[in-house]
């Protein structure tokens, strides 16, 4: 099975809320996140023809900033994956009758505060800081204020993932229609006729 055939399966068992694609998080991308006022379950495929290199780097990235982590993937790579993964993120095996549950996603209690506001933009997060009672962060660059939220205690990790979530809840059909617009863009464009391949001549 391929990623958009797992997709098509997981889609209608995220029930309430929303779910964006791709969602940039740390230095990969989330291929699906559900988003709910209660909570981010960030999902990972993992389709026949993956390989499991990226899992170490992504589930790092996951951890950082999802309620709940999920990984997708075909009965090829339960076995090889299972060891790479702590016991609190989840298991769904797909196959072409449906995703089965290998075991349900716990919470994960390793958020931090700074890789979760670089979900937003910049201004978002220093809007949110000032709201919050700090001072000072309106000329702070993106590296001074992951900084600054690495060493605070004044900012309730509670407060900042309710208001992540809001944010991108709330920026969700702003994205799906710039998706529908390069689409639209991509499906005008007058195709490239493809090459035609040379015969090489024989040598003498």
């Amino acid at each position: 099975m391929n990623d958009p055939a797992i997709r098509a399966l997981l889609y209608p068992l995220l029930h309430g809320g929303v779910h964006v694609d791709e969602l940039p998080t740390g230095t990969t991308r989330a291929d699906v996140v559900h988003l709910t006022e209660e909570f981010m379950h960030g999902y990972e495929i993992k389709g026949e023809r993956d390989t499991l290199l990226r899992v170490p780097n992504q589930l790092r990235c996951y951890a950082e900033v999802y309620d709940f982590v999920t990984f997708v993937v075909t009965e090829k790579h339960l076995l090889a994956l299972l060891p790479l993964l702590p016991e609190w993120v989840g298991v769904l095996v797909a196959a072409p009758d449906g995703l089965r549950p290998h075991r349900e996603a716990r919470y994960n209690a390793t958020v931090q505060l700074a890789p979760l506001a670089a979900l937003l933009l910049l201004e978002e997060v220093k809007q949110f800081l000032l709201a919050c009672g700090l001072t000072g962060v309106s000329l702070l660059r993106g590296r001074e204020v992951a900084r600054l939220l690495r060493d605070t205690n004044q900012v309730p990790l509670s407060r900042l993932a309710r208001h992540v979530r809001e944010r991108l809840m709330a920026r969700l059909p702003g994205r799906l229609q710039a998706r529908e617009e390069r689409k639209a863009e991509r499906a005008a464009r007058p195709r490239r006729p493809k090459a035609v391949k040379r015969k090489k001549k024989a040598r003498a």
